[in-house]
């Protein structure tokens, strides 16, 4: 069997990754295509760098069109001269989907495959059956998503959620953690974008002043966004302890009694470690307004969506402000029996994800396989 995988950013490798190790476990394919460190690690040749793709935001793509369109172009000419049983798309859709478009075009006996299915449950349906035209073939994370894209035209699997299998802390690790930081912490997440920060940081820092006493507040995050981080929260009560190395993010994580977080897939790694959250997010007015216009769904954390309740309070848009979500966010931290009704949630959550089942690489090569 002969595959080409493509991933356009860090995301997309370790999914990536993780197929390939499914894949090497059950068929032993051949395997071509563009991946970052940890698919090269398992031995893809990378046509080249996958960084090369990493842009995000309107003014810093309209400098890179030409480049962008000549790695395009080269990602087909690759696939056509391999002719593999399958191009696999690996989230990225802005680039990937363009590609298997041109594929799909010049070579219609090639199948496709896209890794991550659009959230068309929430917002832009269309995109579904704009899709169809050029993939035939769905992994889906979520699994509530199959029937929207087999009512556009495609075969879908849900494969599982990458969040089952990801590490956690031991219970020695959080206790060691606690007893280094505070027994009573709270974790605060304003984001990871830098346009997200600028806008949560200030909303978060008030909200705590309504922090019940002797609650730490611990701000995970990743290595490049630490300085920032810490300067952002330097005023906010709690004295705040931004942490950025994996294994103290780990341990945080499992340390907490409760989660004041920006909206975005943290809600399920909170969730995998069984720490109730409240979700909160702004946006600039117009992204606001449009937004209400197309939203399909009266909430948008996947702890509610998966779970099937409305147990994560949830602050978006006008309603993102200081006082509601303090209140909130106090609430959960001294109110026992809300942080358990929480707690049947996250576990409902993970279950419906996959946890406890076959690790979703390898559920994802299955997949491909039967699809093939």
């Amino acid at each position: 069997m002969n595959l080409f995988l493509l991933a356009g950013e860090p995301s997309g490798d370790r999914l990536g990754a993780a197929l390939m190790d499914g894949l090497h476990t059950i068929a032993k394919p051949r395997i071509a295509g563009i991946g970052g460190p940890q698919m090269i690690a398992r031995g893809l040749d990378s046509l080249f760098p996958m960084d090369r793709l990493s842009v995000m935001g309107l003014a810093e793509v309209l400098p890179r069109l030409p480049e962008l369109f000549a790695l395009r172009d080269q990602a087909v000419e690759a696939v056509l001269d391999g002719k593999p049983d399958a191009l696999i798309t690996i989230d990225s859709p802005d680039f990937g989907l363009r590609v298997a478009a041109k594929v799909r075009a010049a070579d219609p006996s090639i199948r496709t495959i896209h890794y991550v299915a659009p959230s068309v449950w929430a917002w832009r349906p269309g995109r579904a059956a704009k899709m169809a035209r050029s993939i035939d073939h769905i992994l889906a994370l979520l699994p509530f998503e199959p029937p929207y894209m087999e009512a556009a035209g495609m075969t879908c699997d849900f494969v599982g959620h990458p969040v089952v299998a990801a590490p956690r802390a031991t219970l020695a690790q959080a206790e060691a953690f606690r007893s280094a930081h505070g027994e009573r912490l709270a974790l605060v997440l304003p984001g990871s974008r830098g346009g997200e920060i600028a806008r949560l940081a200030s909303i978060f820092g008030e909200a705590l002043r309504q922090l019940p006493d002797g609650v730490r507040v611990v701000v995970p995050t990743l290595p490049h966004l630490k300085d920032r981080l810490s300067e952002a929260t330097r005023n906010w009560p709690g004295k705040p302890l931004v942490v950025a190395e994996e294994d103290d993010r780990r341990a945080a994580f499992a340390a907490a009694d409760a989660a004041l977080a920006a909206s975005g897939t943290v809600s399920l790694e909170l969730a995998a470690n069984g720490v109730p959250m409240v979700i909160a997010y702004d946006m600039a007015w117009l992204s606001r307004l449009l937004l209400a216009r197309m939203l399909q769904v009266d909430t948008v954390t996947l702890v509610n969506l998966v779970s099937e309740t409305r147990a994560v309070p949830e602050f978006l848009g006008a309603a993102c402000k200081p006082g509601p979500v303090g209140e909130a966010f106090s609430r959960l931290l001294t109110v026992p029996s809300l942080r358990e009704t929480q707690r049947e949630a996250l576990d409902l959550t993970m279950d419906r994800l996959g946890r406890g089942g076959e690790a979703p690489g390898l559920r994802a090569a299955r997949s491909v396989l039967a699809h093939l």
